[in-house]
């Protein structure tokens, strides 16, 4: 109750301050409203017109009129026709400061009528903040607002070096321009960016934003990186005039023409190609003869159409004959900063820093003078292209494929046959996976190296530029180290679907080799099922039968008491009904690995084989005992009945003899 009391009077004191504003500002725009109200100053007539609208939506539009006109007293009127000059320090101390020490202040000192004050730059009444795009000085219109006294043509300009009298026109010709009128980018300089709204100063004062010990702090307000660029670029030949002092941005960016730099006028293209457009000009560099021609309309149709050659060979000097003696490499990082950095930590850059002969440098993928977009068909770096051009030095038989081991061996040759190489050479699909989308382009490092794109922690983020949805399902299932913590290795896409050899999985050869690949972790488990129905059918070559992943899932692995594994309860059998439609409850009650080897899990099962078992050992040896009784009993029956045939024919009775006799 109390808190509701205390903001109930705030309020009315709110309303009732506003009310009284409100009061004393119609009592002075009761007068100050007529268009007909002047006053003589200096001999000129001027005008006392205070339009209450549109103070009414200015930004000081909750201050009152005596806020700023303190000498007036709205209940003695009328007021002093000589009131005291407005000061705005009492609200924006800071930057009267700065404007009190700025060159427009100076020349006001000096009598100057042309120097600016606080009105000329945000009028009195009408004042907006420089957010609304109607203000003078939002900031599309500073250029206009600054060009009011130093545009070519006017008073201001007349006073100034012949250089400075074209400031606007230059600034609307120049990048900086260009950005801001024609493609409307506010984040783009304008003139109170460099010279600050208030505190404009010369270039010679110390403490100036324009000088030159501080321009660069000034430049990187909005070019936050180029210090870093910069570092690689300055070399002594761009300030041969002053050898003893640093460049500058204004050195080679002029000021108010921001386009091109100065040395591309001191080195022109013209000047290289003189020697350089000669075929016949060679050097020799280790005992070779190597050309030193430039096919200059190769240059000027390739990617850096736009450079001229003294951006990119920067450490060459007038000092010099030829200008371009002994000035080195091309340093790559002045504009691809990012790249030079990944390869200067690859095992390319390592091995070419080592002395490698044999290691890539970038002009051996990008070539020298005739560096394509890699969106150009014809490009070394275009996707369909990427596999021979990797495929120079780590084809069979290359240099540095003679140094890998025997598993590394037909890398390409394997690539051309897997579903990756199929998609990308046969049927075209510029978005299948090349070697730079596992490898990376310049970053190219050793499966153990823990930066790797293709380390075991990272395969499978890498993968996922491609597999997104497959990724989502992996990093949630018990193979994902997210899910499952263990010291044990957890498989990764590339233990299933082998790097350079992934095969369609719908296709036989996989479905064969899913089950060793399975078994290489799960080896009990993977041998148990070879005791099953699906195992043996499978053992004898079936392609139908259910292997791990039709029902274990291939990356959406989850235990069955997880409701969302294939396995569980509320699932099993959509799963089994894949294969078996007419799956109910009891069918799939089927134990799918039981086996008889496991007393503990199985007791039932052990126990029931060890029984019969012993059932059909006892039967057989039972009937194997008799068996062998039996034929022994016969043999000595055999033999009996042999020796009584003997002894008859030997001793014949008298009834035989008779018998004889008879015959």
């Amino acid at each position: 109750m109390k808190k509701f009391v205390f903001t109930l009077f705030i309020s009315l004191v709110s309303i009732t301050s506003i009310l009284a504003q409100s009061k004393d500002d119609q009592v002075c725009l009761d007068c100050h409203e007529d268009k007909t109200l002047t006053t003589t100053r200096n001999g000129k007539q001027v005008s006392l017109f205070v339009n209450g609208k549109s103070f009414a939506g200015s930004i000081h539009e909750e201050i009152s009129c005596t806020g700023c006109h303190s000498d007036v007293d709205p209940n003695n009127l009328p007021h002093s026709e000589k009131l005291s000059k407005v000061n705005c320090a009492t609200c924006h101390e800071t930057p009267v400061e700065h404007y009190e020490r700025s060159l427009h202040a100076e020349a006001l000192k000096k009598g100057l009528t042309l120097a600016p004050t606080c009105i000329s730059c945000h009028s009195k009444h009408e004042i907006l903040s420089s957010k609304n795009v109607k203000s003078r000085t939002y900031v599309m219109n500073i250029p206009a607002l600054c060009g009011q006294c130093h545009k070519e043509g006017t008073q201001v300009s007349g006073m100034v070096n012949p250089e400075e009298r074209k400031v606007l026109s230059d600034y609307s010709e120049s990048i900086h321009g260009e950005g801001l009128f024609k493609r409307g980018l506010i984040v783009t300089a304008v003139c109170t960016s460099c010279h600050t709204s208030h505190d404009i100063l010369p270039h010679t004062n110390p403490v100036s934003t324009i000088n030159r010990n501080n321009i660069a702090k000034t430049c990187t307000q909005c070019h936050r990186q180029i210090e870093q660029v910069h570092t690689k670029v300055i070399r002594g030949s761009l300030w041969e005039k002053q050898p003893n002092k640093i460049p500058v941005c204004i050195d080679c960016h002029a000021p108010h023409k921001v386009r091109k730099v100065f040395y591309d006028d001191s080195f022109p293209d013209d000047k290289c190609m003189k020697c350089h457009g000669q075929k016949e000009l060679t050097k020799v560099v280790d005992g070779k003869s190597v050309s030193l021609y430039v096919n200059y309309d190769q240059f000027k149709n390739s990617a850096h159409t736009n450079n001229s050659c003294i951006k990119c060979h920067t450490n060459i000097s007038n000092s010099k004959n030829p200008v371009c003696l002994n000035s080195g490499k091309v340093d790559c990082s002045i504009c691809h900063t990012t790249q030079v950095d990944d390869y200067n930590i690859s095992l390319h850059g390592q091995k070419h820093y080592q002395g490698d002969k044999t290691a890539p440098y970038c002009v051996d993928c990008h070539s020298t003078h005739n560096v394509q977009s890699k969106k150009n068909l014809t490009s070394p770096t275009f996707a369909r292209n990427v596999p021979e051009l990797c495929g120079k030095c780590h084809r069979e038989g290359k240099n540095i494929a003679t140094a890998l081991d025997e598993s590394k061996l037909g890398i390409v040759a394997n690539y051309r046959e897997s579903i990756h190489g199929k998609g990308l050479l046969q049927s075209g699909l510029m978005v299948t996976a090349t070697c730079v989308n596992c490898h990376s382009s310049h970053r190219e490092l050793p499966r153990k190296d823990p930066r790797s794109t293709i380390n075991p922690n990272n395969i499978a983020t890498t993968c996922a530029q491609c597999h997104l949805g497959v990724y989502e399902e992996f990093k949630n299932s018990i193979h994902s180290p997210d899910v499952t913590k263990t010291d044990q290795k957890l498989p990764v896409c590339n233990d299933c679907h082998r790097s350079h050899e992934i095969n369609r999985v719908d296709l036989s050869d996989f479905r064969t080799q899913i089950i060793n690949q399975c078994g290489k972790c799960h080896e009990k488990v993977s041998e148990t099922y070879f005791d099953t129905f699906h195992g043996k059918v499978s053992k004898l070559g079936s392609v139908r039968a259910a292997r791990c992943y039709d029902c274990h899932g291939a990356h959406n692995i989850l235990p069955a008491s997880n409701p969302k594994s294939k396995l569980s309860r509320h699932n099993i059998i959509e799963t089994c009904q894949k294969c078996h439609p007419n799956s109910n409850r009891k069918f799939v009650g089927y134990l799918t690995h039981a086996t008889h080897h496991n007393r503990d899990k199985y007791p039932y099962l052990f126990y029931t084989f060890w029984a019969m078992v012993l059932l059909l050992v006892g039967t057989f040896s039972l009937f194997g005992i008799h068996t062998i009784m039996w034929f022994t009993k016969s043999l000595k029956e055999k033999k009996r009945h042999k020796n009584e045939k003997k002894k008859v024919n030997e001793n014949p009775s008298p009834i035989d003899e008779d018998y004889e006799r008879q015959d």
